[in-house]
């Protein structure tokens, strides 16, 4: 084979090459990178609402504590309706000794036939969070508080507080 056209050759296999590389290249920064598939994560849940009748007839002023995801954390006691009307109450943690930096309590009120007439929460942050409740007296001994019934469509005669957000270190 002659000089020319080994170097004809040579020159065009190097085209070759080069152009294929450029392709390569050239396609991988304009692919989108293959995405990493993310787990799939439930929605978060909001508290259940508030059941629109009782079951069982109320006794009136009576308070019930509803079974949720925190109640075995948690001691409440002194479970009163008012005559303003409101829930007072005292929370304590008992699954450890940590202190509370969120909680919500919420309280449905009840008429004297068992139908709703409302719910209204207490919300409390610890000191150095948003501070959200004016009637809360956290200490190391519990949280003190107030659930004030507003804005109701009728006289409560009981209720029912759950507690959907229980936040401690």
């Amino acid at each position: 084979m002659n000089t020319f056209v080994r170097t004809t050759v040579a020159a065009a296999v190097s085209a070759v090459l080069l152009a294929s590389a450029g392709a390569c290249s050239s396609s991988s920064k304009s692919a989108a990178p293959a995405s990493v598939p993310q787990p799939s994560l439930p929605a978060p849940r909001s508290a259940p609402s508030a059941a629109p009748f009782l079951d069982t007839p109320p006794t009136p002023g009576e308070v019930r504590l509803e079974q949720g995801p925190f109640t075995d954390r948690l001691s409440i006691t002194g479970l009163t309706l008012t005559g303003e009307p409101s829930v007072t109450g005292h929370m304590v943690v008992t699954s450890d000794v940590s202190d509370v930096i969120a909680l919500e309590l919420r309280a449905a009120y009840y008429d004297d036939r068992g139908r709703l007439v409302g719910t209204t929460s207490f919300e409390y942050q610890e000191e150095g969070h948003a501070h959200t409740a004016e009637t809360a007296a956290a200490e190391h001994e519990g949280i003190d508080f107030t659930i004030p019934a507003t804005g109701l469509s009728g006289t409560p005669v009981t209720a029912l507080v759950s507690v959907p957000v229980l936040v401690n270190e």
